[in-house]
C-alpha cells in the first residue's frame, strides 16, 4: 500500500537554520563539541560576512521555505556582538521567509560580560536564549571548567528572565561525587528560577576530552550504574512535581513551550546548518540529503571566500539510512513516533517481533493513538532500545 506523502515529516515540520559560532574563551573538559581557543580574538566582521554568503549558498538549495526556527549554537555564540548577531539575521531574512512567530534562540554563558550584552541581543532579534549554567556550586563549576561563578548564574538567570520572553538553562548531574540527595536539593532550587523549559544531561565522558585522559589515569571517576539511576529517577521525580515533564530525553517543558528547534530535529524536519563543522538535512528533488561543513574555523572561512560555501559532505542518504536516523531521533522524545511516518521514509514498516519482545520486556509501548514509543524503564537504556528496534 502507498503512504500518504502527508505522512513523511520532513516538510511537514518547518524549516530551521543552524548557525556555528565555533570559538570558546576556554575548553571545558568534558566537551567535544567543535569548539576552538585562539590567543588572539577571530576577525567577526569577516566571519559574519562569511556567513551571510554560505547562507546565500543554501537558499539556493532551498528555495520557498519558511523559516520557523534559528538557533545560535557552538561554541560560544554570546561571545559575538549584538551587531554581528543582527548581520546575520538580515542575511537569513534576505534569503527566506521567516515566520511572524519564528523562535531565534541563542545560546550563552553566564558571566557577566556575556550576560550584559542579553538587551543588545534581543535588540538584533534573538527571542529566546539557553544559559550553560551547568551546577549552581563554586566547586562543581571549577570542576566542570566554567568560567562563570554560581551568583553570576543565577544573576545572567534572572536578567535572561527580564528581558527575553522566553529562556532556558542547562545543568549537568552524575558529576564526580555527586549523591541523589545533593543533587533533588540543587535541582529543586534551580527549577524556582524556571520559566517554561530546561535541558538536564547526564555527565558522560567523552573520547580524547581531558575527562577521560584523567578517567584513563584514575582520577576521575562517575557515580556507578546503579547511583546514576537514583539521579535518573530524581530528575525525572522533580522536574515532574515542578510542571516541567521530559518531553526528550534531556530536555524537560511546560507543555507547549519546547524549544521548536529541537523539535524539528527530533521530528525529522528540514535544517540548513552554516558556520564551521556545521550539520544540515534538506530535501532536495532527488531526496534527503545529508551535509556537514569544514570543522576548522579558518579553513571554512577560506573555503567560503574562495567558493561561496564550505561544505565538505553532501550526500543522498539511503532509505536505510533515514530510517535509522527517523528512530534515532524519533525515540528521544516522549510523544515517539509514528509508525507510518517512518515506513515513508524508510520504505518499510518496523520489525513486529521485535517491538513485541520490546513491549514485553516493558522498553516499549503503543500510545492511544498509535505511536511508539521508549517507556520509562527503556528510557535510562535507549540506546539500547534503538539498536534493538534497528536491527
Amino acid at each position: 500500500m502507498a503512504i500518504s506523502s502527508q505522512i513523511a515529516p520532513a516538510a511537514s515540520e518547518g524549516f530551521a537554520i543552524y548557525v556555528h559560532w565555533p570559538f570558546c574563551l576556554s575548553k571545558c573538559p568534558y566537551c567535544d563539541f567543535n569548539s576552538h581557543v585562539r590567543a588572539n580574538p577571530p576577525d567577526e566582521a569577516r566571519f559574519a560576512r562569511a556567513f551571510g554568503s554560505e547562507l546565500a549558498h543554501r537558499a539556493q538549495m532551498t528555495k520557498g521555505r519558511v523559516v520557523s526556527s534559528v538557533f545560535f549554537g557552538g561554541g560560544t555564540p554570546s561571545l559575538v556582538t549584538p551587531g554581528s548577531i543582527a548581520h546575520i539575521l538580515d542575511a537569513i531574512a534576505l534569503c527566506w521567509q521567516i515566520a511572524e512567530n519564528a523562535e531565534i534562540t541563542l545560546e550563552a554563558n553566564p558571566t557577566s560580560v556575556e550576560a550584559g550584552r542579553f538587551h543588545g541581543f534581543r535588540s538584533a532579534g534573538v527571542n529566546r536564549v539557553s544559559l550553560g549554567v551547568q551546577a549552581t556550586n563554586d566547586c562543581d563549576l571549577k570542576m566542570l571548567g566554567r568560567a562563570h561563578t554560581a551568583a553570576e548564574a543565577l544573576h545572567a538567570i534572572d536578567l535572561a528572565a527580564s528581558v527575553f520572553g522566553r529562556y532556558s538553562f542547562d545543568l549537568i548531574y552524575a558529576r564526580p561525587g555527586q549523591a541523589p540527595a545533593s543533587w533533588r536539593k540543587e535541582l529543586a532550587a534551580a527549577l524556582s528560577r524556571a520559566n517554561d523549559h530546561v535541558s538536564l544531561y547526564q555527565l558522560t565522558i567523552e573520547d580524547g576530552t581531558p575527562f577521560a585522559r584523567l578517567r584513563d589515569a584514575g582520577k576521575l571517576s562517575l557515580p556507578d550504574a546503579g547511583c546514576a539511576r537514583e539521579l535518573w529517577d530524581v530528575t525525572q521525580e522533580v522536574t515532574d512535581k515542578a510542571g516541567l515533564p521530559a518531553y526528550e530525553i534531556s530536555n524537560h517543558a511546560r507543555p507547549g513551550a519546547e524549544s521548536r528547534h529541537n523539535l524539528i530535529y527530533w521530528r525529522y524536519g528540514e535544517y540548513a546548518g552554516v558556520g564551521p563543522g556545521a550539520h544540515g538535512r534538506i530535501l532536495s528533488p532527488s531526496g534527503r540529503r545529508a551535509q556537514a561543513a569544514e570543522r576548522q574555523p579558518e579553513k571554512w572561512l577560506a573555503a567560503v571566500e574562495s567558493h561561496g560555501h564550505g561544505l565538505v559532505e553532501d550526500e543522498l542518504l539511503s532509505p536505510e539510512e533515514q530510517g535509522d536516523e527517523f528512530l534515532l531521533l524519533g525515540l528521544r522524545l516522549s510523544e515517539g513516533i509514528e509508525p507510518g511516518a517512518f515506513e515513508a521514509v524508510s520504505g518499510h514498516g518496523l520489525n513486529s517481533r521485535r517491538i513485541a519482545s520490546l513491549i514485553a520486556d516493558g522498553m516499549v509501548e503503543y500510545t492511544p493513538q498509535g505511536r511508539l514509543r521508549v517507556s520509562a524503564e527503556g528510557f535510562p537504556v535507549l540506546d539500547a532500545v534503538v539498536a534493538d528496534l534497528a536491527a
